[in-house]
């Protein structure tokens, strides 16, 4: 059965009311996208992770690596492992022109009908507003900074006031959604590469490149701070579930492998350098890291440059957001509530505007990231190892018509509408993560007994994927089996 073909269990066919153009709010949710309605290239994917990709956080996150005590080409190296795991969203975006639908419904093939929903709304509703939260926060420090240095310090207005303006803009883009996505944010990655890139010429002539740790490292203490950096760098790749929303508007013909190259390349090299350059500017604001590293980095720049770095970190923010936004309201539709993609926009974004608002008056923009960075794993790193195993034992190939048959007996009814391999594999990956967790207010008893090494994302993936994989060999995942 085509996924092109009408059921009377499939949502309503494609009609001139779904028009994706850039020029107009996108009113298509989660329906079907029809042969005639796909559109686009694989590369095109490319500069719409890129431009997310050119982010502060990366900053952020390098120079934590540095405050762990790692060398600087210790710390280079853990972010090229942690990088690599682009190569999973990918690998998932090839699930979407495939089955014509947004990721959040493709895993009705994962957890089964029923099961997708808790699923669904723990996973899209968490790590999208935990996302939401981390870079509206960003943006939030560095506009309220900027606004001081104009005379403007109320410490509770002011942060509040450019929080809202920021999450108004992002919504804003979430509404218009795919077609605004990929024609705008090509030029906003070129745009925002040539203003980081103008940032770093400021900070490297600052580098101490001679800079080494007051106490290298070394057996289970640098092993521990590996780990931890590792986790910190991963924990972003492993987290963009919502690949597969982004491609679903290519043809079904579009080759795999150049949907995977885009979108892991896009993501990866553009964080890949400004995380490098995080690495690089621990070593020059070390002293003045208390006081904020959004604070120490502005002191840094050219009175000149300083709102133009601000304006580019919005505008990132917007980008990054924007997306998340767009694909959450997706989320919502998918695990039934009766709303329009619109509305659950405007939805997701009210909730994320609000933990945002919490986070910027009660914490720094750096212990947020590094605490929720890593708390972020034990949800992401199991439902993406078990996605991307999907994936793979179905060699990408999914059937839209299918996915949208809820009714008994249906292909992915399973047992009582619960696929037992996959909610078993993800809750066994998020245990054995947890169990494997370091941060500073909680370690797992894995973690504790290894002298505080996290290794949550590799055991989390691992147990998750291998688990899925032998229990469709079974009875329970006979039902459905790729």
């Amino acid at each position: 059965m085509s996924d092109e073909t009408q059921t009377a269990k499939a949502p309503p066919s494609p009609t001139a009311e779904f028009v994706d153009a850039a020029t107009q709010p996108e009113t298509r949710g989660i329906e079907l996208i029809g042969a005639g309605e796909r559109h686009g290239r694989a590369r095109d994917l490319f500069f719409v992770w890129a431009a997310p990709s050119v982010s502060i956080l990366n900053f952020t996150v390098g120079a934590t690596l540095v405050l762990l005590g790692l060398e600087l080409w210790q710390a280079v190296l853990v972010v090229i492992a942690g990088s690599a795991l682009w190569a999973f969203p990918g690998i998932i975006a090839i699930s979407g022109p495939a089955a014509g639908t947004s990721g959040s419904v493709i895993t009705r093939a994962v957890y089964g009908i029923i099961g997708n929903k808790p699923v669904v709304a723990f996973t899209g509703w968490l790590i999208g507003a935990v996302f939401l939260a981390l870079n509206w926060l960003a943006s939030s420090f560095l506009g309220a900074d900027l606004l001081a240095g104009m005379g403007l310090t109320d410490p509770v207005v002011v942060p509040i006031v450019v929080t809202l303006v920021i999450s108004a803009l992002t919504v804003l883009v979430a509404v218009y959604g795919h077609a605004l996505i990929v024609r705008v944010y090509s030029w906003l990655a070129i745009v925002l590469a040539v203003i980081f890139v103008t940032v770093t010429a400021f900070i490297l002539p600052q580098v101490d490149w001679s800079y080494q740790a007051a106490e290298p490292l070394s057996g289970v203490p640098l092993w521990s701070a590996v780990t931890i950096g590792f986790t910190l760098v991963a924990s972003g790749p492993i987290s963009y579930i919502n690949s597969p929303d982004i491609a679903r508007y290519l043809p079904r013909s579009t080759k795999p492998s150049h949907i995977i190259a885009a979108t892991a390349l896009g993501g990866a090299l553009p964080g890949m350098v400004f995380t490098f350059v995080g690495v690089l500017l621990a070593t020059v604001v070390m002293s003045g890291m208390d006081a904020g590293i959004e604070s120490a980095l502005l002191g840094l720049l050219p009175t000149w440059l300083v709102p133009v770095f601000v304006i580019g970190v919005i505008v990132n923010t917007v980008a990054l957001n924007g997306m998340t936004t767009y694909t959450s309201s997706m989320a919502l539709q998918a695990i039934g509530i009766p709303l329009r993609r619109i509305p659950a926009a405007i939805v997701v974004g009210a909730i994320g505007t609000a933990l945002t608002i919490y986070l910027v008056l009660s914490t720094s923009l750096l212990d947020a990231v590094n605490l929720m960075l890593q708390f972020l794993v034990v949800v992401s790193a199991p439902t993406m190892a078990v996605f991307v195993a999907d994936v793979v034992l179905r060699h990408g190939r999914y059937d839209g018509v299918d996915l949208f048959d809820e009714e008994r007996g249906g292909r992915f009814w399973y047992s009582r509408g619960w696929s037992i391999p996959g909610v078993v594999a993800v809750l066994a990956g998020g245990t054995a993560s947890a169990l494997c967790l370091s941060t500073t207010i909680w370690t797992g008893p894995v973690g504790e007994a290894f002298g505080d090494i996290d290794l949550s994302v590799p055991v989390g993936m691992l147990v998750a994927a291998s688990l899925y994989t032998l229990l469709l060999r079974t009875s329970l995942g006979k039902a459905g089996r790729p």
